[in-house]
């Protein structure tokens, strides 16, 4: 089986029935229709299927079993595509097992890569910063259009979605420290400091924070440190999904839309090759810090800094790729020209996006 897991809205629903037309006999069946739910509980679709898609699947009590038992006994020839929201990925992680049955892809949105056949990186990258890479709000191309889509959208999610791993009661407190980071976006956080604004305990401040995780709607990048179990203790930064909803300046969208392209560059590496490749920032008990990390199996590769328009060379940038010998990059927005400084590159951000692998 194939699971697509990934935020509301993404593009799932999309994407997976895009590829029915490369089937001869294909079903596509969503547990929210209550006609699909009858011939899913039944499992009445035609024997002869030839790809079975699954949609929302996880909202069925026991899906686990039933996909198990649906796939241990299929025919030959039938394959399944499961698709969800964020739920999915991490329902997935408790209960009945699934191992050796699925290979799990994860769906992101719009990069400059996906962009740069119908516009120029410069401006895709101008637009993602704008409208955030969501399809709807992104393709209205209205910034009245995406707020409102971007106001319904986060109703919805704080209204439904986090119900399913908490109680009404922190509801109030889970939408004020969404607030809260929406202005905190690319600097470290102390939960401690968090939790004394929210007048809640550290460990309730790290609870909601893995719930809006699960939902898809932040994810946070950890310092790298050899040690995982240390770099877990640091204080991460977090990032939204959608840059559109960041509240800051235009560097701050911009260091946002890196961030969101490096995460599906990595994971689209982490998905369909299986490299060990993750994604940090770096910093010293001094105070030297840049953006973004790459490491592969557990070395740093990649150093990136990220800049409006500022084409001065960033010292600490310098400073990593000395001590460590990684390729370090320093992304421009609005550079004027490209070029090599002491081994440090500096070019244009939307045409150095646009040659990531996803």
């Amino acid at each position: 089986m194939v699971f697509i897991t990934g935020p509301r809205q993404v593009g799932k629903t999309f994407f997976s029935k895009s590829i029915q037309g490369k089937f001869a006999r294909p079903v596509y069946l969503n547990h929210d229709d209550i006609s699909d739910i009858k011939i899913i509980r039944k499992r009445a679709w035609p024997l002869n299927a030839e790809l079975v898609i699954l949609d929302e699947i996880h909202k069925m009590k026991g899906w686990k079993a039933f996909l198990k038992g649906t796939f241990d006994t299929r025919p030959p020839a039938q394959s399944f595509l499961v698709t969800g929201s964020a739920r999915l990925d991490t329902f997935r992680q408790t209960g009945d097992s699934l191992a050796g049955r699925y290979f799990l892809y994860r769906l992101n949105p719009l990069s400059v890569k996906e962009l740069s056949a119908t516009m120029p990186p410069y401006e895709a990258l101008s637009a993602l910063d704008r409208l955030g890479g969501f399809p709807e709000p992104f393709l209205s191309a209205s910034d009245d259009e995406a707020s409102r889509w971007r106001r319904q959208y986060y109703t919805d999610l704080v209204r439904e979605d986090i119900l399913d791993f908490s109680r009404i009661s922190e509801i109030r407190v889970i939408r004020l420290l969404l607030e809260m980071l929406r202005k905190r976006v690319g600097s470290p956080l102390s939960y401690a400091s968090l939790a004394n604004d929210l007048q809640t305990a550290p460990n309730t401040v790290r609870k909601y924070m893995e719930i809006l995780e699960s939902l898809h709607i932040i994810f946070s990048i950890r310092p790298f440190h050899k040690n995982i179990a240390r770099s877990l203790l640091k204080e991460p930064k977090v990032y939204f999904y959608d840059s559109g909803y960041v509240e800051g300046d235009e560097g701050v969208r911009l260091e946002n839309t890196v961030a969101v392209s490096l995460l599906k560059h990595v994971q689209y590496l982490q998905d369909t090759k299986g490299m060990e490749i993750s994604l940090h920032y770096i910093r010293t008990k001094d105070g030297k810090e840049v953006d973004f990390s790459l490491a592969e199996k557990g070395a740093l590769t990649h150093f990136i800094e990220v800049k409006l328009s500022d084409d001065g060379i960033s010292r600490n940038l310098s400073y990593f790729k000395d001590r460590y010998r990684g390729i370090a990059v320093q992304l421009v927005h609005n550079a004027r020209n490209e070029r090599q400084v002491n081994g440090v590159s500096i070019v244009r951000a939307g045409d150095w996006l646009a040659q990531l692998s996803a």
